[in-house]
């Protein structure tokens, strides 16, 4: 069985949610501003957002839920 290391494991998920940090920002603010424009939403709404993290081969499935206020 391979074995990883703290430090190894650590800057890998490190690398992985910063991958995906920046592409989910800017998604989020695209679709808020568009929504904007487009009368969705007037601009001082809360409203919930969530996440899903999953992996089918390490069995992992977790939704995160937040809210953004406007």
């Amino acid at each position: 069985m391979a074995t990883i290391g703290d430090k190894a494991l650590k800057a890998s998920i490190d690398r992985f949610v910063k991958s995906i940090s920046f592409t989910a920002q800017s998604e989020v603010e695209k679709t808020i501003r568009a929504a904007l424009v487009g009368g969705q939403l007037e601009g001082h709404e809360t409203f919930t957002v969530s996440v899903a993290l999953t992996s089918e081969k390490i069995g992992l499935n977790v939704t995160i839920y937040s809210k953004i206020e406007l």
